[in-house]
């Protein structure tokens, strides 16, 4: 086979292929801003779908939060470093609504963000705050709410997803909930995988024949929860047919990850960005970057041989540990690209705490990089690494977006306002 260099070019090149890097992408797409992104396969594919701006507050993350623009404010008042508290809660709002509309445009319908979390069902069968949601698992929430009569419905051969769990740990906040394991259609021996479920549904006639066993395993109650398992591109659709079918209301959990809501958002995202006039190189991590006064090159390689992409201004989304955004050794914690300065606890013993459950989490946890108002990240002496280089999502320090739930919003919030921020340089 032999190798051909390629070369492109764009005003901004976004590095990552997670939540934050996607968002960036779609606010530059609104903008108007030629863009290209890069990323290997980023943590996406881990999310639930359920889209959290901030469900709990330190020291000890204890109590979750029913309002969470109230919680920024207090966020604000207690933490005023945690990236959220640098953004105006009307762009935040703002960034979730353009987020979530360009999703609903692409096929993926999502619920728009209210004044308040909304409680949602987890795979272990307890509830979180969260702020948006696919539509497809809007009806779980409502017939909790409601306490309506509800059946939990589960597969011999799946893993990580149980029924009779969900329904034990429910059944003190929702005594008219019962569970019940079914089959699913041509797959009854050895184990099963939600994605080879959902690509299945895709199938009209796996649908005819899933809809006749829910009618059974349904009897007389009239909503029904699955694992998230309704088709892998057209989730909406699939859910009403499979109503159409069955008589019966609907609705998904998200399973133990990686999870189909979120392979379903990287592969919409995949298939979507080069029609819409993004240049997407999926699948691929960036060897080098290297950033100049006018513009930054960025170099990478695929099986077709090397790539090189020229860029205006660049936005690293890449996230932390399980995206490589952060490496980890015995020396301490770096960021590989750029060796950029990272904020981080004074010797690795601070790393974690004595228990791993421990409320308080984790110091490791915070680490990340600093960047100024403008999101630019700085360098050891406190100053701009570059005046074209941005940063967004959970690669910024003073976070905790496990404990704190608020991944989704860290990487929507300052996605948007490092490319408001990129718009501003390039004008």
């Amino acid at each position: 086979m032999i190798e051909e260099a390629r070369h492109f070019t764009a005003e901004l090149a976004v590095i990552g292929s997670g939540l934050a890097g996607f968002a960036a992408s779609i606010f530059a797409l609104n903008r108007n801003i030629k863009t290209a992104q890069i990323g290997n396969t980023g943590a996406i594919a881990y999310t639930t779908g359920y889209l959290d701006l901030l469900g709990s507050l330190a020291p000890d993350y204890a109590a979750s939060i029913e309002d969470p623009w109230q919680g920024l404010e207090l966020l604000r008042s207690s933490y005023p470093e945690h990236p959220l508290c640098r953004i105006p809660q009307t762009d935040i709002h703002t960034a979730f609504e353009q987020f979530t509309g360009f999703l609903g445009e692409c096929g993926i319908s999502y619920s728009s963000p209210g004044k308040t979390n909304a409680r949602v069902l987890t795979p272990a069968g307890t509830l979180k705050p969260t702020l948006c949601m696919p539509a497809t698992m809007q009806i779980g929430t409502t017939a909790f709410s409601r306490q309506e009569p509800c059946v939990i419905i589960d597969f011999k051969g799946l893993k990580g997803f149980s029924s009779s769990q969900i329904a034990a740990n429910l059944k003190d906040q929702w005594p008219e909930l019962r569970n019940t394991t079914i089959e699913f259609p041509d797959m009854s021996l050895g184990e099963i995988y939600p994605e080879v479920m959902a690509r299945a549904l895709e199938v009209p006639e796996t649908r005819e024949k899933l809809a006749k066993i829910l009618v059974g395993a349904a009897g007389e109650t009239k909503i029904i929860g699955l694992p998230a398992i309704l088709g892998m591109h057209s989730p909406d659709l699939v859910r009403k047919e499979m109503e159409q079918l069955t008589g019966l209301e609907i609705f998904e959990i998200p399973t133990m990850p990686p999870s189909v809501p979120g392979i379903r958002l990287r592969e919409m995202f995949e298939q979507l960005f080069p029609q819409k006039g993004i240049t997407l190189i999926p699948q691929q991590k960036v060897d080098k970057l290297k950033i100049e006064q006018d513009g930054a090159r960025l170099f990478l390689s695929d099986s077709f041989g090397p790539i090189t992409v020229d860029a205006k201004s660049v936005i690293l989304a890449t996230g932390r540990f399980l995206s490589g955004g952060l490496e980890a050794s015995i020396d301490g914690i770096t960021e590989p690209l750029l060796n950029l300065p990272v904020t981080q606890p004074g010797s690795r013993e601070e790393w974690y705490r004595e228990k791993y459950t421990d409320r308080r989490g984790h110091e490791i946890n915070k680490a990340g990089i600093e960047v100024d108002a403008s999101f630019r990240p700085l360098d050891n002496n406190g100053a701009p690494y570059s005046n074209n280089l941005f940063a967004a999502g959970v690669i910024l320090a003073h976070q905790d977006w496990i404990r704190g739930r608020c991944g989704a919003g860290v990487a929507i919030a300052t996605a948007y306002k490092a490319v408001e921020e990129v718009e501003k340089y390039l004008s």
